[in-house]
């Protein structure tokens, strides 16, 4: 330590307070040295200040760096010793005191440090790969948002203090350096001719948590949009042929944004990177993108038509964020939704655009819409706006709400107002506050200058308040009038009052059996109950609401109105998305008790001719819901054969095998079917899945990619070890990370005890990487003695997974996916009395949100039981 530095360390707790701005940042030159083998980093910076107010102390952000050395130089003040250092532990700072005030003016702060490349997955760490030739090596990466640059260098770690970034990166000569902005210089380390110095273009004015820096081995593949930038997709070496995917969506997808906000992208280049370990699905890194790798690479052999669609939509997701939270970024972490929603809404227009043929929104509505309902139909749901104060708190709301309920009320706001003034109101919005931060009723003030509509008012609703309507509707027909009655009020999954009254403004739209897929009506629902005349309707037509999906709200249909529907769902005149929407309000006003499951799977026959893919991946997934209650009852084989009845026509239909043009869509819902069948006892799926598997195995004819998650699982849940040993060498021998998560989800299928434990034990292995251990444990639980000895591994594991996993939100997840199908009081009890004793702050509404929806599983189970094995008696 420095002779000019007086250490200590504060760890007493205080109230969160933001950082002081008597003294802010404009730029950072920082010069980085990482060692790869002793997993250190040497970090020297320069930072250009300015003093708005005199003081005595500057206050930044720091965590877990040793500062060696720090002066000052101002306009007429210099101190290059006596500084005094104060770490503070808890609140990631530091405090450098000076021996007198500094004046009102500018200067620098130079720093030496030493830190940790860590093995955390975040602030700068290390990333495992290995060479082609099977050595295994290091590589450097960061991964700063949401608040862990200060693990990488001391400064303002707050999105609304921004600067300018000069990077310097010293690194072997045998290895790649990438940064935000192109290099402009390289020369070679004077002290060491096999290292190399390199330095980066300055930045643009951006946030502490979008600065970004990669250090490995890479090959890449390279093009330019029609605008000219430069556009390379970063591989690990041999495998550039795999990022040739995601650079076609890439070249295409900057100018569609560039167009859609009549705003040029800012930088001169734009990187996409796989990274080997990498927590998240992806960073949005200003002209540095940093992704996990199956979520950018695609092996036309390997890589399903499912794995491929999520590869465009991340990519398309990742560069929205390049102006949208790049160039205009949230003020504090409450806004973050500003971020991901509209991240996550507009990457659907976007390979919308790029891929007509994946019918991408109709997908919306099953993979974000509905699941943003359901999450936020419980009573530990929390609105798309919360407060945050401390930035641990920040990893709880990286969830469903911030991003599929963010995106489906962004869509549903670009509805009502018409496209053409939701892109004014976005160009008005990114150009106003440019290199700028923002708060969510700038956003809305934007978008009702263009509109000329109530939009603060009307969306206020929906972002401060937690939860969303059901519109209870009664009608009276006269002639070809529709006199409807509608009644709004607050829809909580247990179907219990809402005792805060809320209430929201309600864009409803309506269609007919004659205008399907058009709205005649439309209104916006502002008050407790309304009621409305629709002209023009023949007699005989269905009516619905929500046309589309659209509308943010849930619809309970008397009898009669419900009855009319289902000929539209049978003869398909209902469009798919309008089917969707109401076999999964069925589902869920079932759960809440509003009507009897057994009446809703009266209502699923109508789909035995259901041919498009995202309906039929959406009553998958809620008849799953129901199998896993049914699993702790003595029926839940009649269930079973309930499915096979369901199932078996469309499977007859499509084949195991893909036709010539058949399409994106047929190929996906080939492996739900297969899938869905084989786990409900299928003995024809079961037979051909094992054949098929054997051949596969043996390399006599391999599975197409589409079809293994299904096959795997079904030879394994079938099987028993010598299929679990086969399944491990495609493991072992898998270089597609995505193949290793297909079989690692599939070895927990099995029904043997003790290969369910090894499963589980497999996953805190060295064979997984930690970003993949919550795939092998998810996989153990889909059946009641793999659920309780995912539950037990948790607990007695939880010191290592705590470890691991806190600061990170793949903690939540693991908690999410091994407590929330029980559906006994006493195990909601025991799981709230393990998180007493073992706090995790960071997963506890998530723990809160699972104790709920075991209590109603339990509420279903009891509610239903009785009338559901009457139903499903006559089914063997």
């Amino acid at each position: 330590m420095g002779s000019s530095c007086l250490c200590r360390m504060t760890t007493e707790k205080k109230p969160f307070q933001r950082l002081p701005t008597n003294v802010v940042p404009a730029n950072y030159f920082i010069r980085l040295k990482p060692d790869l083998e002793k997993f250190t980093f040497d970090g020297q910076e320069e930072i250009t200040v300015a003093i708005k107010k005199s003081t005595k102390s500057v206050v930044l952000n720091s965590s877990e760096i040793k500062i060696s050395e720090v002066k000052f130089f101002g306009d007429v003040q210099k101190f290059e010793s006596g500084i005094q250092i104060t770490y503070s532990k808890e609140e990631e700072t530091v405090t450098f005191a000076f021996p007198e005030d500094l004046k009102i003016g500018s200067g620098k702060l130079v720093l030496s440090f030493t830190g940790e490349l860590n093995n955390k997955m975040k602030g700068f760490y290390r990333s495992k790969y290995l060479s082609p030739e099977g050595e295994e090596r290091y590589g450097a990466v960061t991964q700063f948002e949401p608040t862990d640059a200060r693990l990488a260098f001391p400064c303002w770690d707050e999105p609304a203090i921004k600067a300018t970034f000069d990077i310097v990166l010293v690194v072997p000569k045998d290895r790649l350096a990438l940064s935000n902005m192109p290099c402009i210089d390289e020369s070679d380390l004077e002290e060491n001719p096999s290292w190399k110095v390199m330095k980066f273009g300055r930045s643009p004015l951006m946030s502490t948590y979008l600065v970004a820096f990669v250090i490995g081995e890479y090959d890449c593949v390279s093009g330019k949009d029609s605008d000219g930038v430069h556009v390379c997709v970063y591989t690990p070496v041999g495998k550039k042929e795999q990022g040739r995917f995601a650079l076609e969506v890439a070249v295409k997808t900057l100018p569609f944004y560039k167009e859609y906000f009549k705003i040029a992208y800012p930088l001169p280049k734009m990187d996409l990177v796989a990274i080997s370990d990498f927590a998240a699905g992806a960073m949005e890194n200003w002209g540095l993108v940093t992704y996990r790798e199956a979520r950018l690479l695609v092996d036309e052999a390997n890589s399903s038509a499912s794995s491929k669609q999520d590869v465009a939509l991340v990519v398309g997701h990742e560069i929205a964020h390049q102006w949208f939270g790049n160039l205009v970024t949230m003020e504090w972490w409450t806004h973050l939704w500003l971020n991901e929603g509209f991240a996550s809404w507009i990457e659907y227009l976007c390979v919308d655009h790029c891929f007509r043929d994946y019918d991408i929104w109709t997908q919306f509505a099953s993979y974000d819409f509905t699941r943003a309902l359901e999450l936020d139909a419980l009573r530990n749901s929390h609105p798309i706006e919360v407060p945050v104060g401390h930035p641990s708190e920040v990893d709880e709301i990286f969830d469903v709400i911030s991003y599929s309920k963010g995106a489906s009320v962004i869509r549903m706001l670009h509805d009502f107002i018409g496209d053409q003034d939701f892109r004014d109101g976005m160009h008005l919005y990114l150009s106003r506050h440019k290199y700028k931060n923002t708060f969510t009723e700038d956003l809305w003030a934007a978008l009702g200058e263009a509109s000329g509509k109530p939009i603060q008012a009307i969306m206020s609703s929906w972002t401060q308040q937690m939860g969303f309507p059901v519109i209870r509707v009664e009608q009276i027909v006269h002639g070809d009038k529709r006199k409807l009655k509608l009644k709004q009020e607050r829809f909580l999954a247990d179907g219990s009052k809402d005792e805060k009254n809320y209430q929201w403004m309600v864009p409803v739209t309506i269609a007919t059996a004659s205008s399907p897929d058009k709205t005649i009506h439309q209104i916006v629902l502002n008050k407790r109950e309304e009621e409305i005349e629709v002209t023009g309707v023949n007699k005989k037509d269905w009516l619905k609401l929500n046309v589309g999906a659209v509308g943010f709200y849930r619809t309970l249909y008397p009898a009669d109105m419900l009855e009319s529907l289902l000929s539209g769902i049978s003869n398909q005149t209902l469009p798919p998305r309008d089917r969707l929407g109401l076999s999964n309000d069925l589902f869920a006003l079932a759960r809440a008790g509003f009507t009897s499951c057994a009446d809703v799977l009266k209502v699923v026959g109508a789909f035995e001719n259901e041919t498009n893919y995202t309906v039929w991946t959406d009553l998958s997934t809620n008849l799953s819901i129901i199998s896993v209650i049914l699993q702790y009852t003595d029926f839940h084989d009649n269930f079973d054969a309930f499915i096979r009845k369901l199932f078996r026509p469309s499977m007859k239909r499509l084949g195991w095998d893909p036709v010539s043009k058949e399409g994106h869509l047929n190929a996906m819902l080939r492996s739900v079917l297969i899938g869905r069948l084989g786990k409900a006892g299928d003995e024809e799926v079961i037979a051909e899945a094992k054949v098929r598997f054997a051949k596969h195995c043996k390399g006599a004819e391999l599975l197409p990619a589409d079809l293994r998650n299904a096959v795997y699982s079904i030879a394994m849940k079938y099987g028993s070890e010598s299929e679990y040993e086969e399944l491990l060498k495609l493991y072992r021998k898998a270089d597609l990370h995505e193949e290793k998560l297909r079989v690692l989800r599939s070895l927990g299928s099995t029904k043997d005890r003790g290969l369910l434990k090894r499963t589980l034990e497999f996953s805190l292995s060295d064979e997984v990487r930690s970003q993949d251990t919550i795939f092998a444990v998810a996989g153990v639980t889909g059946s009641v003695e793999g659920r309780e000895l995912a539950w037990k591994f948790i607990q007695d594991n939880w010191p290592v997974l705590y470890e691991r996993y806190n600061g990170i939100f793949l903690l939540t997840r693991l908690v999410k996916a091994t407590t929330e199908n029980f559906v006994t009081e006493e195990r909601a009890v025991e799981i709230e009395n393990f998180f007493k004793a073992n706090p995790a702050p960071a997963a506890e509404r998530t723990i809160q949100q699972s104790l709920e929806n075991i209590r109603l599983n339990k509420k279903q189970l009891d509610h239903d039981r009785e009338s559901l094995k009457g139903f499903l008696a006559t089914y063997h």
